[in-house]
């Protein structure tokens, strides 16, 4: 699927699959997706004055705020960022330079695009890499070795013999060694000799240069150096003995080095970050408190200062070639539990003009995520036991002991949402986990006494609890 397929309705659905409740979350961005698909179909003079319509979540850590930009990134096959609001510093102090996430971005960009590209070529290169297999089994002359010195062949006056020889019919014996040469490549290519074991040139890694430069950028300046570098120093190879299905993968990806044209591959990426590019900003509300520090460590009004102009609409200059941000779509969360969206600079706030609460979870609410998402958690502790031949059996009373245990641990505790249940339940199956290889019981019921027998004692202790769970 593609934007240009995805109505509102049919984004939430999907959402719906991975991300239990938050209803109005998934309304809003649904909205925000379908107008980057409304504004392509406009003129071009009416495109340029539509900017998008950034997200501002509002909510308790847990309940979704990430899950929801990262699944609606991957659904439509956008470059997509995460990165925490707290890592940044005003310019000129000790920290990363907040145009540094436009950076990344497009770095993702280039994987994205790259990956895209490489699944075009997959089956041409997996071709050219059996037939170098083939070669390393079965060299094949391609040409006469008689002559050594050209000088020789000049003086020696038998070129034309020389002709006749090559040009002559292969003989019967020829004919089936082919045969044999053909039959091999095609083993080969079926995977019947993938552990079979050959000695084959392969590049030596690059070793990563550290401590060259220091002061801000540092990661950006040392990674563009080692590109240069890389560039410029000729390839090294050493021979290896390995498997063929290991030499398969290495001269597979060596082969799509050759397909691919890093040129095109770069004005894709830089397009996709342009008009698809999602920046997903975590701990927002960290840098909106009043009152709650300042000085030469971390200014939150100056990071906020900072992001204003990429929020905007700025310019950002990466290796690549400069950036445009004024249809990136940002969308920013945080807790607001000591702050409140207010507490941000005017400016920043006029640049998030959707605001969604989204709401802490219920019983009901765990009770969901344990089973109806594709790949639950209820279904990975299952799958993931099932390897050592224990079958896990939830019961519906087991499952409600759970939520119910999950929700009021973050009510006496502190609420961290959703992930209280992995705690839980790395709590309750840690025995069963430990034992799985070695027990006779094979079948287990996770049902109410099982769960409460694991966490009674522990809820009962609210100081026990703390550490616990």
């Amino acid at each position: 699927m593609n934007e240009t397929e995805l109505t509102p309705k049919q984004i939430v659905t999907e959402l719906n699959k991975y991300i239990v409740g938050q209803g109005e979350a998934k309304k809003s961005v649904a909205i925000a997706l379908r107008n980057r698909w409304r504004r392509k179909h406009l003129s071009e003079d009416m495109q340029d004055e539509i900017i998008p319509k950034n997200i501002l979540l509002i909510g308790p850590t847990g309940v979704g705020k990430t899950e929801i930009a990262r699944r609606l990134a991957k659904l439509v096959g956008a470059p997509f960022i995460k990165v925490e609001a707290t890592k940044y510093t005003e310019v000129g102090y000790v920290g990363r330079d907040v145009e540094q996430i436009i950076r990344d971005l497009v770095a993702n960009a280039i994987r994205m695009v790259q990956e895209q590209e490489s699944q075009r070529f997959e089956e041409k290169a997996e071709e050219e890499a059996n037939k170098r297999i083939l070669q390393v089994f079965w060299p094949k002359k391609t040409i006469k070795e008689k002559v050594v010195n050209p000088m020789e062949a000049f003086f020696s006056g038998d070129d034309d013999e020389e002709e006749k020889q090559t040009e002559q019919q292969p003989t019967q014996l020829d004919e089936g060694k082919s045969d044999r040469r053909q039959k091999m490549f095609e083993d080969i290519c079926a995977h019947k000799m993938d552990e079979r074991e050959i000695e084959v040139e392969v590049k030596e890694q690059e070793r990563a240069i550290q401590g060259i430069l220091t002061g801000n950028s540092t990661e950006e300046l040392t990674n563009n150096f080692q590109e240069m570098l890389g560039s410029i120093m000729p390839k090294k190879k050493k021979k290896k003995k390995m498997t063929v299905a290991k030499a398969r993968e290495i001269f597979k990806e060596e082969e799509l080095e050759k397909c691919l044209d890093m040129d095109v591959i770069v004005d894709k990426a830089i397009e996709a970050t342009e008009q698809a590019g999602i920046v997903f900003i975590d701990e927002f509300d960290k840098i909106a408190e009043k009152g709650r520090g300042g000085g030469p460590d971390v200014s939150r009004e100056g990071v906020q200062r900072d992001i204003l102009p990429i929020v905007e609409g700025a310019t950002v200059n990466t290796k690549y070639g400069p950036v445009k941000t004024d249809h990136i779509l940002f969308i920013a969360a945080g807790a607001f539990h000591v702050s409140k969206p207010s507490d941000l600079i005017p400016e920043l706030q006029g640049r998030f003009p959707i605001r969604v609460e989204l709401q802490s979870l219920t019983v009901d609410d765990f009770r969901k995520i344990l089973t109806e998402p594709n790949q639950s958690l209820v279904k990975q502790y299952t799958s993931l036991l099932a390897t050592d031949g224990v079958t896990l059996n939830f019961t519906d009373d087991g499952i409600d002991a759970i939520a119910e245990y999950a929700h009021r641990v973050n009510l006496e505790t502190e609420n961290i949402g959703a992930r209280r249940l992995h705690t839980i339940l790395e709590k309750i199956l840690e025995d069963v986990a430990y034992e799985a290889p070695d027990i006779d019981e094979k079948q287990i019921d996770v049902n109410k006494d099982f769960v409460f027998s694991k966490l009674n004692d522990v809820v009962q202790n609210v100081d026990l609890s703390h550490y616990i769970l």
